[in-house]
């Protein structure tokens, strides 16, 4: 591949020497916090097809997701984009496709879509990548206003859709989706947003707006539908288990989910994002005496469910995290303009209270509409941030609004000493001076070099790639966890590392954000410590084991596997 001198200058300041946080380069000139990756520099070519028509279908505007994976197993990072398809509402010209990037180990990246056989067929919406069958090979689910898609992995760059034989069809119209052991036998199982039934003929009774156009119609219009669990077998096919539950009993509107433990007793519970309704906190209750495994719906009395003033809002975006570090799971979810974005601190039993304010995020966020999102410590100094993707839900509100736009700035939060979540988007770089139709992201260090970068699925546009310049300077530890007994992917462990006189600790979640799945490594921030001192891995059940390594190297990844104390 060749570059040209634009290009050539782009590489050189985005994979340079930067000596700081943030940094300086070695002629002092200062580096932005991160840095976009152009089409001509990566070799992502593929721009997402929203099929925007004049009649203003609804899934036209929510999509698409976006995912980091590493399907070849050869230790980097890859990349697949999800894109529309043929529908009831719209016929393709020309064929249109998903796209898998398969990356090069030196900051570009080859389509091999065709070749994986992952093409998709349908109207695709979302990713959830997990390893189901536990062979050590990274599997995709695809979500569609349609029929979903199961491909496994064939270990040979090429996958099989096996959506019929597993009984993951999952039709209608699902958005995000999350892997996750919720009953601890060691298999990763399945929980599905479903939307709004958007199954009639009349799916643009909304009139006109204030330029006597069809509009997307806001979706309290349509009835709400009820989401999907389903459990693992144990051979290669899955069982629909949310019926006579109180997960087919909450009917929503789903667009984001998480998949985290938020009141500490080892069993992984689910946050969902709702438009219009609210939204809904399944906490995982165990096994019940009926045979059914018990699930209690707590959203209202945890103080997640509504906003302050009691009103369901255009919940899209999630994600969990311990924010202040205390060993408790805090929740975010994003909202559209006006609404405000909510910051949910636990509060140990099973409730939370909106900090919003607190950090400044409300009023960051007061007219914008949120969907990918992710709470990650992009510097690598040991304390959890946030990155916020933006976009107003109609593409033609600029015509009739003085302060909302359609295409709106990403945010970038760092927790300060005081614990806060404080905007440095004005200097994060040139890329948070533009403006996106931003709907899906996901983290990962698609170079290995320790730093988390940012994939963002844009609607009916190109992806934007940006690449982290903020770690240089801190020191880190990548950690390639391998279940044994519990799941293979060891979604639910928790992990605990002392460095630099500090002790801190993090659980495996899954899923978060908007229709994306990330990196499944995790990147321990040390900051200026030069050693891991200690490390210990709980890992989940049905294993409940620790393993507990020390003094440990820094600013390379390394490969725990369960019950071995080595790597």
């Amino acid at each position: 591949m060749k570059f040209n001198r634009r290009e050539w200058l782009w590489l050189a300041s985005s994979f340079g020497a930067a000596q700081s946080l943030g940094g300086q380069s070695a002629s002092g000139q200062l580096q932005p916090l991160f840095v976009e990756v152009p089409p001509s520099a990566s070799g992502i070519a593929w721009v997402h097809e929203n099929a925007m028509s004049p009649s203003r279908y609804l899934p036209e505007a929510l999509g698409p997701g976006c995912a980091f994976l590493d399907f070849d197993n050869d230790g980097w990072m890859d990349i697949f984009l999800v894109n529309s398809g043929p529908s009831d509402f719209w016929k393709p010209s020309s064929p249109v496709r998903n796209a898998l990037y398969k990356n090069n180990r030196d900051g570009t990246f080859t389509d091999v879509t065709e070749k994986a056989g992952i093409t998709g067929g349908s109207f695709g919406m979302g990713v959830a990548v997990g390893d189901y069958d536990n062979d050590g090979w990274s599997d995709i689910f695809v979500t569609a206003y349609g029929k979903s898609i199961l491909y496994k992995n064939n270990h040979d760059g090429t996958f099989t859709d096996v959506t019929e034989k597993a009984a993951l069809a999952a039709p209608g119209w699902t958005t995000s989706a999350v892997w996750f052991d919720y009953d601890n036998d060691g298999r990763l199982d399945l929980f599905v947003c479903s939307f709004v039934d958007y199954s009639g003929v009349r799916k643009l009774e909304c009139g006109n707006n204030q330029i006597g156009r069809n509009y997307y119609c806001v979706p309290r219009v349509f009835k709400p539908t009820a989401s999907l669990l389903y459990h693992n077998n144990g051979d290669g096919t899955f069982t629909e288990v949310s019926k006579g539950t109180a997960i087919a009993k909450a009917l929503g509107k789903g667009l984001g989910v998480v998949a985290t433990d938020i009141n500490n007793d080892d069993r992984m519970d689910l946050f969902v994002a709702n438009d219009t309704v609210q939204n809904f906190l399944f906490v995982n209750r165990g096994p019940g005496s009926n045979g059914r495994w018990n699930w209690e719906e707590i959203a209202l009395q945890a103080n997640v469910g509504f906003s302050e003033s009691g009103r369901p809002r255009s919940g899209m975006g999630v994600d969990a995290a311990d924010l202040n570090g205390n060993g408790w799971q805090d929740l975010f979810v994003a909202n559209v303009d006006h609404e405000m974005f909510s910051v949910y601190e636990n509060n140990k039993d099973e409730t939370f209270r909106d900090a919003a304010q607190g950090h400044g995020v409300a009023r960051a966020t007061r007219l914008l509409s949120g969907w990918g999102l992710k709470y990650f410590d992009y510097d690598n100094d040991g304390a959890v941030d946030l990155f916020l993707a933006n976009g107003h839900p109609d593409d033609m509100i600029d015509n009739y609004s003085m302060q909302v736009k359609y295409k709106e700035p990403l945010l970038l939060f760092h927790q300060g000493e005081d614990r806060k979540l404080h905007d440095v988007s004005e200097s994060a770089g040139p890329a948070f001076e533009r403006y996106f139709a931003a709907r899906g992201l996901a983290v990962g260090d698609f170079d290995n070099d320790g730093a988390l970068d940012v994939l963002i699925a844009v609607n009916g546009g190109a992806p934007v790639l940006l690449k982290n310049n903020a770690a240089k300077g801190n020191n880190w530890l990548g950690l390639r966890l391998e279940g044994a007994t519990c799941n293979r992917d060891a979604i639910g462990a928790r992990i605990l590392w002392k460095a630099g006189g500090k002790l801190r600790q993090r659980l495996k979640n899954s899923g978060g954000s908007y229709l994306s799945s990330h990196d499944p490594r995790e990147i321990l921030g040390l900051g200026r410590a030069t050693v891991v001192d200690e490390l210990e891995i709980h890992w989940p059940a049905p294993s409940k084991s620790a393993d507990k390594l020390t003094n440990l190297p820094v600013n390379r990844y390394i490969r725990v596997i369960e019950g071995r104390a080595t790597f």
